[in-house]
């Protein structure tokens, strides 16, 4: 998997230009869903990622990027599935998840956020 670029709202890989939150999971990309986590927007002050979405769990690494400032957060019930699930956990600003990704993708799932 290649990421040709990132910048605040879009991200290309292999070649594709995406305008939108990404679930990458064994080398497929796909549109993040996050409406069933948009019921805590306020509590957050920003969409965070929650268990209701499809998070995708068959890994053993998942690489969340949460934007460009690190501005998305990530709710404490989905890093305690991960470490329940002995799933490898990063966090961080989208532009680390991105060098994370293109080191090592392989038994690698990830969300990447492209905005914030």
């Amino acid at each position: 998997m290649r990421f040709d670029a990132f910048s605040f709202g879009k991200i290309r890989i292999d070649g594709t230009t995406y305008d939108h939150d990404v679930v990458i999971v064994q080398g497929k990309v796909r549109k993040r869903r996050k409406k069933p986590s948009k019921k805590y927007r306020d509590e957050f002050g920003h969409t965070p990622l929650s268990l209701d979405e499809d998070i995708p769990w068959q890994c053993k690494r998942l690489v969340i990027g949460t934007g460009r400032e690190g501005g998305m957060p990530v709710m404490e019930q989905v890093m305690r599935k991960a470490r329940r699930r002995g799933i490898e956990l990063f966090v961080g600003p989208t532009a680390q998840a991105i060098r994370i990704l293109a080191r090592r993708s392989r038994d690698t799932a990830a969300i990447l956020h492209i905005t914030c």
